[in-house]
């Protein structure tokens, strides 16, 4: 704790700085006690801006709530840099953010958990593929989507509709013959075939119409051409594109409309409790509800009007698209800059509207009530997961709730391609971003404790940077696992760090009807009493690491088994091994090939399509 005296030393201090800060724009940077950055801001005012944090005045411009007057209490010193422009400022402010994602900023994720829909137009014939990353190159991106089946869901309709090819990019050029796709006249497959490029472009620019949310437009110009086709009695011409007019009328039942301008816009609401703040984004494309994210932040110093500057600074420099008009809940001082800066990203004017009345406002507080159910039910689902932490820290004797929880699980195959793997859940919820994979060098992969050393030695055997610490330790195995665990935390002198337990599998045989919880000095298991919601929980954990071990070993032996099956051949080399498996996928496949479908692809001929059937079949019969 800190002392009275160095308290008033700091207050004392930092009123002393404020008296010198300058009145100029820049860029203000608070740390704590430790000297580490805590919060980046920028200020058309400097001056103004930090008194505001530290006079609780009534004529304070910023008038602080409890939970940002008690963060701000955190604040040990300060630093400003001053900027020749505002805008500079809100450049300066950005790359600091980036640089020390301080804690109490609005820092958003890497968005590489949103899957978008990529379409690769420098193909002559370009294909859709769902990408979790969006470069920086000359392809189409449409996304982010709110989930993977939101986005498998778009695809399906696509290749419903489209005849826009299915095959993937790296198999595109190796294919001999068209695939069943063609034969069900759901593609024109360019791959084999000689396809017009003019009329594939077409349907490339219908999927681009679609995928833009421009479905009313789409139908229009299909109307347009099925009742052209129609006069020059091309019958079978129009019924196709009747059909697909119909199918996208359907598609098109299932969209919102919200608006009759029939624009695109992002439309941002927000909402605020004690613990935690909130963002709902509504995708509103040609007049037409398309989709919604909600983007939430547990702790931060900002107000709403800047926490909403900083959302919309760095999720438009990372999305695909950025709509011609954005509407806010609150005015933003920062609006003509954030549009400049946006209109320079997209390459056409973005304006960025806090509307005060009609339709648009409709569309802000619709937003606004989203926010706040989503952070009503964010809310009531920590409160379930923080109960379930502290009556866990309760049945378990724990001096804290277990805030962080790390499971070990080890995998193999008699000792072969030994791996582990470490989830990490955190205030209940899994965090795969602290997920860690072990490739197990020890020679002795079937001896448990071998194992468990030296994974449990790699993860806490670093002093200071093996923190942080977890709260529980859980290890998958009975009484046996919890003593090597104990004995190798103990080697390390961590025990007083955090509680070691074991969770093992019920023994039907002995009549047992529940998984076993163990810790360390206690004969018998935990009694978790009735509370079955707690056994189910570290269940789930055990589980989730059991699944993370299990799927790393068997990308790494489906690896080594390809690489030995494939490398033993003659005439087969790095480059015709990666063709065999681009093109047939599985050694399996490879094997039940013809000769005349090996023979077919680049690069191999009779002869070592010959000397690919005879090895694999050979190490078939020696197996």
């Amino acid at each position: 704790m800190k002392s009275q005296s160095n308290i008033k030393n700091q207050k004392s201090s930092i009123q002393d700085k404020l008296s010198r800060v300058s009145s100029e724009p820049g860029v203000y940077v608070m740390k704590d006690a430790g000297g580490k950055v805590i919060y980046v801001g920028k200020a058309r005012n400097l001056k103004k801006r930090l008194v505001s944090y530290f006079t609780r005045s009534r004529t304070s411009p910023l008038q602080l709530d409890m939970k940002t007057g008690i963060l701000v209490q955190k604040i040990s010193d300060f630093e400003t840099i001053i900027t020749n422009t505002e805008k500079e400022a809100l450049i300066l402010e950005s790359n600091l953010i980036k640089r020390y994602r301080p804690r109490y900023n609005v820092v958003l994720k890497d968005d590489k958990q949103y899957p978008s829909l990529r379409l690769d137009i420098k193909n002559p014939y370009p294909g859709l593929a769902v990408v979790r990353k969006v470069e920086k190159n000359n392809d189409l991106y449409f996304g982010p989507f709110a989930s993977t089946a939101a986005v498998h869901q778009t695809i399906k309709i696509i290749h419903k509709t489209f005849k826009l090819r299915k095959c993937k990019t790296k198999n595109f050029k190796s294919r001999s013959r068209p695939c069943l796709n063609h034969q069900m006249g759901a593609c024109l497959a360019p791959c084999c075939l000689d396809v017009d490029k003019n009329t594939y472009n077409e349907i490339v620019k219908e999927v681009i119409l679609f995928l833009k949310g421009r479905t009313p437009d789409l139908i229009k110009k299909i109307k347009k051409e099925m009742m052209s086709a129609s006069k020059v009695q091309n019958y079978e011409k129009a019924a196709v594109l009747r059909d697909k007019m119909f199918a996208l009328e359907q598609t098109l039942e299932k969209q919102v409309a919200v608006t009759n301008d029939f624009k695109d816009r992002d439309v941002l609401g927000i909402a605020r409790s004690h613990e935690s703040s909130l963002i709902t984004l509504l995708f509103i494309r040609g007049g037409f509800l398309l989709g919604t994210r909600h983007f939430n932040f547990s702790e931060t110093m900002s107000l709403d009007a800047e926490i909403i500057r900083s959302f919309i600074r760095q999720f438009y420099e990372k999305t695909p698209f950025i709509p011609k008009e954005i509407l806010v809940p609150t005015s933003l001082e920062d609006a003509a800059l954030l549009e400049e800066l946006l209109s320079n990203i997209k390459g056409q004017k973005v304006s960025i509207l806090e509307p005060k009345r009609g339709e648009k406002t409709r569309l802000v507080k619709m937003a606004s009530q989203n926010a706040k159910n989503s952070l009503k039910d964010l809310m009531a689902s920590i409160a379930t997961d923080m109960d379930i932490l502290v009556r866990l820290q309760k049945r378990l004797k724990m001096e804290r709730a277990p805030l962080r929880i790390e499971c070990f699980d080890n995998s193999s195959i008699s000792g072969a391609e030994a791996v582990a793997g470490m989830v990490v859940f955190e205030r209940g919820k899994s965090n795969r971003a602290l997920y860690r994979k072990y490739k197990l060098k020890t020679s002795e992969a079937q001896n448990d404790y071998a194992c468990m050393a030296e994974v449990l030695k790699r993860r806490y055997g670093k002093r200071e940077k093996s923190k942080p610490y977890p709260d529980i330790l859980m290890v998958d195995g009975g009484k046996g696992q919890l003593n090597i665990a104990v004995s190798i935390i103990k080697s390390l002198k961590l025990e007083q760090n955090f509680q070691i337990i074991s969770i093992a599998k019920k023994d039907k045989k002995r009549g047992e009807t529940q998984d076993k919880i163990y810790k360390p000095g206690q004969a018998n298991t935990v009694n978790l009493g009735r509370e079955g919601d707690l056994l189910r929980f570290l269940e789930r954990i055990r589980d989730e690491s059991h699944r993370f071990a299990i799927s790393f070993h068997r990308k790494r032996r489906r690896k080594t088994l390809v690489r030995s099956a494939l490398d033993s051949i003659p005439g087969v080399g790095k480059k015709r091994k990666a063709m065999l498996l681009r093109h047939f996928k599985s050694i399996k496949k490879i094997r039940a090939a013809t000769l005349e479908e090996l023979s077919a692809l680049p690069g191999i001929n009779r002869k070592v399509a010959e000397a690919v059937k005879k090895g694999l079949n050979l190490q078939l019969l020696n197996k």
